[in-house]
């Protein structure tokens, strides 16, 4: 059972053929960590990325040489590309010519809203959807002079001055909106002030959220509250790490939240004294085949071979290991007792075997 959560209804756009909004499915993104410059790096990183789960993927354009390489990326990317707008317009301009799908802009880091007539000019000739990325640490001067600190007000009147600029000067609507703090608390009552008065997707998130476990911890947070009142359409899991490990937390994120399901459920108990098996490394080992599949699974790596079994009965398929031996149990119930070094090799073949028995499991 999950949480029955009620989205709330927002209008869609489109970042190439991705849909955003409306009735598509919450879509997960990151961004490239590589020098864009580097277009072998790039490419691989998105690739990773893609075989992931990600959805979009996002770009830094800081210079004119990254914008060349884009060129290229662009040529083999098999996912729609975000470019990451800052200071320079003209960057933008040419990304976009580049091919781009989408531009995130950062209203604290462009002084003269005119400046981006062309931008958004542009971006409406090609279809480019905009991401207004409002971030607390560059709020506009007179924000933070009004405000005395980059409160979620202030954030959120950031977002509505450049969002009523674009919607009544340029007529645009393909767009969407962030609302990001290193405070996840700030960055959940800026979502929900924005979402009370606008229907554009938004994209959620925590920034400067830090590594894999304080900014995994952050991140869900906010983004899981969030997404319990219904509100967010897209979502990255910023961290100072792979950010392939951005994708998989969104996704296990969103399939707790009864949302999305991509990968397998692993269920593991926590290691105790009855332990007679290397439970970390065989945990570590069936995640690691587990992320290599998509299907909609409930597998467990339990250490002990005498409950085990009852009190993982809910798996679809699980291990538990013993002194030398292990055994191999199907909705709890023992299929098969095996040598230590044959029980993942076993293991990996009876899912193969569940799945071919249950096609309709397979996420493709």
């Amino acid at each position: 059972m999950y949480p029955q959560i009620k989205r709330r209804k927002t209008r869609e756009v489109l970042v190439g053929s991705v849909g955003i909004g409306g009735d598509n499915p919450i879509r997960v993104q990151s961004m490239t960590n590589t020098d864009t410059r580097d277009v072998k790096a790039t490419l691989e990183q998105i690739y990773r990325l893609k075989e992931a789960g990600c959805e979009l993927v996002r770009v830094a354009i800081p210079d004119e040489k990254a914008v060349t390489a884009l060129k290229e990326i662009l040529k083999e990317c098999p996912l729609p590309i975000i470019a990451d707008l800052h200071f320079d317009t003209s960057l933008g301009e040419k990304a976009i010519s580049a091919g781009v799908s989408g531009i995130r802009i950062n209203p604290g880091t462009f002084k003269n809203k005119k400046r981006l007539d062309s931008l958004i000019k542009a971006c409406k000739e090609r279809g480019v959807c905009i991401r207004i990325g409002i971030n607390a640490g560059s709020l506009e001067g007179d924000l933070l002079k009004k405000y005395g600190h980059p409160t979620p007000e202030a954030m959120v009147e950031s977002a509505e001055r450049w969002l009523e600029y674009i919607v009544s000067k340029h007529d645009y609507y393909n767009l969407k909106v962030s609302l990001k703090s290193s405070n996840w608390w700030h960055t959940v009552r800026a979502y929900e002030i924005f979402s009370e008065k606008w229907d554009f997707p938004l994209h959620l998130g925590v920034t400067e959220a830090g590594g894999l476990i304080p900014g995994t911890v952050k991140n869900t947070m906010a983004v899981s509250y969030l997404l319990l009142k219904g509100i967010g359409d897209t979502l990255r899991i910023s961290l100072t790490a792979d950010p392939v490990e951005e994708v998989f937390v969104a996704y296990e994120i969103l399939r707790n939240l009864g949302l999305r399901s991509l990968y397998p459920d692993i269920i593991a108990c926590p290691i105790c004294g009855r332990c007679e098996i290397d439970l970390m490394k065989l945990y570590e080992e069936v995640l690691a085949y587990a992320r290599k599949i998509k299907a909609n699974l409930k597998l467990a790596v339990m250490g002990c071979v005498v409950n085990g079994p009852g009190e993982a009965r809910e798996a679809d398929l699980g291990i538990a290991g013993g002194k030398g031996v292990g055994i191999i149990f199907r909705e709890g119930k023992i299929i098969k007792k095996v040598k230590q070094e044959e029980l993942l090799p076993t293991f990996f073949e009876e899912i193969e075997k569940f799945l071919k028995q249950h096609p309709e499991r397979l996420n493709v």
